[in-house]
């Protein structure tokens, strides 16, 4: 594969992964908002702070799609259209089924996050390969908390 390319691909995983983040920022703010029964009080609490992370990652993955000559995602659209985390409408959602929602949209950012990881490494782009790792921590920490509540 040619610099080129394996630069566009780069910037098109990067792009994806920024979707992701921005869809699940705001599944998880959802259910945060919605949340109730005997364990609101907790999943409210584990939501807003797995929000906060999550939308703390915008900024970094938006900077290194420019620093790697690309143009960011520009309007929700945007994002709706390249993001693999699919919206979640659903009223009166139990926190059961929230939690198994957010604990797979995690696990699929895992797996989004370890294809920008290889597609880094093709580009030789060491610094986007090394913030990958500690990416794919974060999301896997998430996945590990929601599977223990589901537990």
């Amino acid at each position: 594969m040619s610099g080129d390319n394996s630069k566009t691909a780069l910037i098109d995983s990067l792009n994806g992964l920024l979707a992701d983040h921005f869809a699940l920022y705001l599944k998880t703010k959802n259910f945060h908002w919605h949340v109730r029964g005997p364990q609101f009080h907790d999943l409210h609490l584990l939501f807003d702070e797995q929000a906060t992370e999550i939308f703390a990652l915008t900024d970094i993955l938006a900077e290194r799609v420019r620093k790697n000559g690309g143009d960011t995602l520009t309007s929700i659209g945007a994002v709706g259209a390249k993001s693999t985390i699919k919206d979640d409408d659903r009223r009166g959602l139990d926190a059961t089924k929230m939690v198994k929602a957010l604990h797979d949209d995690n696990a699929t950012l895992v797996e989004a996050t370890r294809t920008v990881k290889a597609a880094a490494t093709a580009a030789g782009d060491n610094a986007t390969e090394g913030m990958a790792d500690d990416w794919t921590d974060q999301a896997e920490r998430r996945v590990w908390f929601l599977s223990q509540i589901l537990l």
